[in-house]
């Protein structure tokens, strides 16, 4: 077992990994599907103009009360991920910065965001977060709930402002809002990855409407 934290645009908790295969329990197609969908749309993967050259976007389902698979730190140039290529967070410990996982590969870095979600209704069954400069710099056009632009990601304090959100103005498992203080960054929860990609390809969508009648 590893104890490892890393810099800015990769991993900042505190990362407790076993290298070992993932549990026949943990079945990734539906993210692999919609992860393609969301790389044809921009939305995911990695670019050398975008983010110093990082990854960008991941995607989490929920297996049980307490663990969710997430794909892998970094995956973001991979075109199709292989079962190695995630990770599954068997704990979470918000307040402590600590997240414990197995895998061949080691978490997301937004994997501390993923479970302060899951805490706050268990009828969230999955968490896509995209970057998408359009829903982003049209949050308030779009009436869209938000995370304070002075919150970094992957923190501690992220966590607390995510479960600040839900106490507040989130009541139901579907809802989509901005990371302020993570560039583009653009979170849709639900109960099913389908639910969680209409809502994000909808707000695209009426984005793209509102950016036209600009033109």
């Amino acid at each position: 077992m590893a104890l490892n934290t890393e810099t800015e645009g990769v991993i900042k908790y505190q990362l407790h990994h076993t290298m070992n295969k993932l549990p026949n329990y943990a079945c990734i197609n539906a993210i692999n599907a919609w992860r393609k969908i969301l790389i044809t749309l921009n939305l995911l993967g990695q670019d050398p103009n975008r983010y110093a050259g990082y990854g960008f976007g991941n995607i989490s389902q929920r297996l049980n009360a307490q663990e969710f698979i997430i794909t892998g730190t970094q995956t973001g140039n991979l075109a199709s991920l292989k079962t190695a290529d995630f990770c599954v967070v068997t704990q979470a410990q918000p307040e402590q910065n600590r997240i414990y996982a197995l895998g061949e590969t080691q978490p997301s870095s937004e994997a501390l965001t993923h479970a302060s979600i899951y805490a706050q209704n268990p009828a969230i069954q999955s968490i896509i977060h995209v970057h998408s400069p359009e829903i982003w710099r049209n949050t308030h056009k779009l009436q869209l709930h938000f995370t304070p632009a002075n919150i970094p990601y992957g923190s501690v304090q992220m966590a607390h402002a995510v479960t600040k959100l839900f106490n507040q103005y989130i009541q139901q498992p579907e809802a989509i809002f901005s990371l302020l203080g993570h560039e583009d960054g653009i979170v849709a929860c639900a109960s099913t990855l389908a639910n969680a990609g209409g809502l994000l390809i909808q707000k695209l969508a009426k984005t793209l409407e509102i950016e036209y009648d600009l033109v």
